[in-house]
């Protein structure tokens, strides 16, 4: 990326880590720098979206099941240089809820080991698309003249008029994981239910819903997604686990019930450490409200 066109009048940038899922073609419009985070196989430590995809996680089902983790100090240490050689002063790191990674912790941390950037750490509380449109949006007021002070005051007014909810085909993954929060896995598995799943104001995951059969369930996340959205302009950005038709199935649905007010930034496949944890089946769907 040539960040020379994007250079505000403060040298101001935007970092997001790899959970928050944002499309390569975003990451390219608004100038976004990004942060891999870890998918640990006996092997190696892959990262997350530079050298191992969704696809590859899945095709290792259920032999392999490995854990995630954050990026080291030392890299994060390294990204911040890296912006700081680009020309960059200014720095606003945009990371998964603290609730259920301790990504944001790490980049704290290591912007209190360095000095030649000024770094602002937003705990979005979200996870995956959520916390991409808020990126956007920060990288998008930049570009727009905002200051780096407004943007940062503006991500802490704006952090729950983001929302994302995944239907998903079964709760195991995130039981193996260890990412339940708040949801019960024993129900889903006794009574076949497929749950809607979101993440509350602590940025933890909880059950929307529990529904039989995945009809219903679809049905049911296009409803509540209404329910949010209805009343305002939104963006909106669409996740799929392996689930590519489903997700542009639910897209149409979102727009032909929105109409112009809705404006869809960007679909994609979710991220590899996502995967991880929900499996395959997935659709989610997340909003901004009054970008």
């Amino acid at each position: 990326m040539d960040w020379k066109e994007h250079m505000n009048a403060e040298k101001a940038a935007v970092l997001v880590d790899s959970g928050c899922d944002i499309a390569q073609e975003c990451i390219d419009k608004y100038g976004l720098w990004l942060l891999p985070l870890h998918i640990d196989y006996p092997e190696k430590a892959y990262l997350d979206g530079v050298d191992i995809d969704p696809q590859m996680v899945y095709d290792r089902y259920p032999r392999d099941y490995p854990k995630t983790s954050t990026p080291s100090l030392q890299e994060v240490l390294d990204k911040l240089e890296e912006m700081a050689d680009a020309g960059i002063e200014k720095v606003i790191a945009v990371c998964i809820s603290s609730g259920l990674s301790g990504t944001w912790n790490a980049v704290r941390l290591a912007a209190l080991h360095q000095d030649r950037v000024q770094v602002f750490v937003f705990d979005t509380k979200n996870i995956s698309v959520a916390c991409g449109l808020l990126g956007i949006w920060a990288a998008h007021k930049l570009s727009q003249g905002m200051s780096y002070e407004e943007v940062c005051r503006g991500l802490q007014d704006k952090i729950y008029d983001s929302k994302v909810m995944f239907y998903m085909d079964t709760l195991e993954y995130l039981k193996r994981g260890g990412r339940i929060g708040t949801v019960s896995s024993m129900i889903g598995q006794a009574l076949k239910i497929k749950p809607i799943i979101s993440c509350n104001k602590e940025g933890i995951y909880y059950t929307v819903s529990l529904i039989r059969g995945s009809k219903q369930g679809k049905k049911k996340l296009l409803n509540e997604m209404l329910k949010f959205c209805r009343g305002h302009k939104v963006w909106i950005g669409l996740g799929h686990g392996a689930a590519p038709l489903e997700l542009e199935e639910m897209g149409r649905m979102l727009t032909g019930e929105l109409g112009e007010n809705a404006e869809i930034l960007y679909s994609k496949q979710i991220a590899a450490t996502l995967a991880l944890n929900t499996g395959p089946g997935l659709v989610g769907v997340a909003a901004l409200l009054d970008p």
